[in-house]
């Protein structure tokens, strides 16, 4: 075993740039597929694949010789089950690969003033929705990926604007009944299904709409905006609290705390910071 230890040094002594360029790429894909399959139920399973892939690694380390073979052998014929368990998520990997998007999937657009500008499409799609009592779901996935809720409806994967927005919640439209899904300032999915709220403390006078935004958020820890097809009200869901009756102006408000919470504060903290600046220079020029 001391050996062992000891040959595995030499070789972290030997390794060159290459060798921790080629180590770092495989860590990062790794991390990357473990992401994507974080969206499906198949995660539980892929963690157990590895934590018996680091079992055999340690059992060979320790010259464990009846636990190796067993692991190795289990795990040899537990590939083919492998395809046909992640039959769906392959597939999907594929179809990213085809389409020329795997890149994205592999660096997630976070940009803040992509997040901004679906905010500002949310707000004015909301604003004319709620003028024309048309009925609208929308929910900005944050920390906890709602890849389950994502597949009861039909991907969309565009770019944010008020009028995509409006006309996937058109009376007539086939994805107008189900919920929009945003995803790092993307349109993700439409027509999505999502879990109605159990509490019973909820107002009588509230729609599907409104307990199924308030379900979501009781499970997750997404923001919702709803648009009431009776009264055109706007209102947010967080944490299983729901905010009625909001103005344009306050949802835009309450979609940039939440979305943009970091980034908000440093751009009021430079701002404020620039005004001190500008005020200090002021007065030192006179």
């Amino acid at each position: 075993m001391i050996s062992s230890f000891f040959s595995a040094f030499d070789q972290f002594r030997t390794m060159t740039p290459i060798d921790v360029v080629d180590i770092l790429v495989v860590a990062y894909i790794i991390y990357r597929v473990m992401k994507l399959l974080k969206d499906t139920s198949a995660a539980r399973l892929a963690k157990g694949i590895l934590i018996l892939v680091l079992i055999m690694l340690f059992a060979s380390f320790l010259r464990l010789t009846m636990i190796s073979w067993l692991l190795r052998n289990a795990l040899s014929v537990g590939v083919f089950a492998v395809v046909v368990i992640f039959q769906p998520e392959l597939r999907r990997l594929l179809e990213q690969i085809g389409k020329g998007n795997l890149s994205r999937m592999l660096i997630p657009d976070t940009d803040p003033n992509v997040v901004e500008s679906m905010i500002v499409a949310t707000v004015s799609a909301c604003a004319d929705m709620s003028r024309t009592k048309t009925g609208a779901l929308i929910v900005f996935e944050r920390k906890e990926r709602l890849g389950e809720i994502i597949a009861t409806g039909t991907r969309v994967d565009a770019a944010p604007s008020a009028e995509l927005i409006k006309n996937i919640f058109f009376k007539n439209s086939p994805l107008h009944d189900g919920a929009m899904i945003v995803r790092a300032g993307r349109v993700c999915a439409a027509g999505c299904v999502l879990p109605l709220s159990g509490n019973q403390g909820l107002s009588r006078d509230l729609g599907t709409r409104h307990r199924a935004a308030v379900g979501m958020s009781e499970t997750a820890d997404s923001v919702l905006v709803v648009v009431s097809e009776e009264t055109g009200a706007i209102s947010v869901a967080i944490g299983g609290m729901l905010k009625r009756h909001l103005s344009p102006e306050i949802l835009q408000k309450m979609l940039e705390s939440e979305l943009l919470g970091d980034e908000l504060r440093n751009r009021n903290e430079k701002s404020r910071i620039a005004a001190i600046r500008d005020k200090w220079k002021g007065g030192a020029g006179k």
